[in-house]
């Protein structure tokens, strides 16, 4: 085993186009994507998408349900056959290889334990499939059991381990021929909200012992951005965009991607003004914005001006000097959620918007807070905004 545990440290991320794609990485990926399709009837489930993913990186595909990002899991393990494009795999074509004969394995959302077998027949069942010596299988769930801390529970059935258990004998039974990729459907998807962050940290140090390429499809953005060194977005069979997940946050590459991922607020309106490193933008609901220029250049026609809610400061009264006069509104406090480290507001600008405000906690008691119908001033700064076209 310990030939097989490495470190490994996330390569650089290459830098995006315009549309959010993902440029050539100098280094060859481990697996390459190319313009597959995948149809059922009418319905393009993927479409023509193309992604390469390193050796060692944890990538999340991330989207809504039926955006394809489990079809497309299950081609790469080899569960549906693409219609159009290659799969490959350390440069081998495996669009068209069976399952059993790919060096992938897959982590089901289920778990697909066998309930009739315990814990240690159920991590060794693929390695007796596939013929390995007798000898070797009990030396190799022996190594699968302490990896994953499962010692002393080896003769239990599934019925009588707990949710968390449970996984980590499917993640043991996953990871026991030594697959090249691991592919994760969901896999946290039944646990509790605490249990799911323990399970989370478990699995991040895992990848990062073994330095194997881990693969999760998710609908969990919080979950993603945790876990993932890279984040795929998926919509309606297409990738809208590959990112870390700070670029993918705090610069999305369309109005989709940034409503999506994250709160956000969003205000239509069209440029009325170039100036050296900032854009004004007239609004019908919040006035004249001010923005960072963007790195790619902005066209003429309708654009939107996107503000993360913790980005936004509030006060009873407008502040002093520059920040009075930029992107400072006003308005009235409609609601207001409670969520421990930070208070949630709403809040209804002159102007007719709804604007989400997220202020962190300082005190421990309301000293900070701000109550419902309560006058307030809002402001943020051209740095702040991020300007979209899409």
């Amino acid at each position: 085993m310990a030939d097989d545990i490495a470190t490994s440290e996330p390569a650089a991320e290459p830098a995006p186009s315009p549309q959010g794609e993902q440029r050539p990485d100098p280094q060859p990926p481990v697996l390459r994507i190319e313009n597959v399709v995948k149809t059922f009837g009418s319905f393009r489930a993927v479409d023509g998408l193309s992604l390469d993913i390193r050796a060692g990186e944890f990538f999340a595909l991330l989207g809504p349900s039926g955006c394809g990002k489990t079809t497309l899991l299950r081609m790469l393990a080899g569960f549906e056959a693409p219609d159009e494009g290659r799969i490959l795999l350390s440069g081998e074509d495996i669009a068209q290889m069976l399952p059993h004969q790919r060096p992938v394995n897959m982590m089901f959302q289920n778990y697909a334990l066998f309930p009739h077998l315990n814990v240690r027949d159920n991590i060794a069942f693929g390695l007796r499939r596939a013929g390995m010596p007798r000898a070797e299988i009990a030396t190799r769930v022996a190594e699968m059991v302490a990896l994953v801390r499962l010692e002393g529970l080896e003769k239990r059935k599934p019925d009588q381990l707990s949710g968390g258990q449970k996984q980590r004998v499917a993640l043991a039974r996953s990871l026991a021929r030594r697959p090249q990729v691991l592919l994760l459907d969901e896999p946290m998807a039944a646990l509790d909200k605490k249990l799911r962050e323990t399970t989370q940290a478990e699995l991040m140090e895992l990848q990062r012992r073994l330095g194997m390429t881990f693969i999760i499809v998710t609908h969990d953005q919080e979950e993603a951005m945790t876990v993932a060194t890279r984040i795929g977005v998926m919509n309606a069979g297409r990738l809208e965009q590959v990112a870390v997940p700070r670029r993918l946050y705090e610069e999305p590459a369309s109005r989709w991607v940034a409503e999506f991922v994250g709160d956000i607020n969003l205000f239509e309106g069209e440029v009325t003004a170039r100036e050296p490193l900032r854009l004004r933008v007239a609004t019908a609901t919040a006035g004249e914005l001010v923005a960072a220029q963007p790195v790619a250049a902005i066209g003429e026609g309708r654009v939107a001006v996107a503000i993360r809610p913790e980005k936004i400061r509030l006060a009873l009264r407008r502040p002093a000097g520059d920040a009075a006069a930029i992107n400072c509104v006003e308005g009235a406090i409609t609601d207001a959620s409670y969520l421990g480290g930070k208070t949630v507001y709403k809040v209804r600008l002159d102007g007719g918007a709804v604007l989400h405000a997220a202020q962190a906690n300082t005190a421990r008691l309301d000293a900070d807070g701000y109550g419902l119908n309560q006058r307030i001033v809002a402001w943020f700064t051209p740095d702040d905004c991020v300007v979209l076209e899409r």
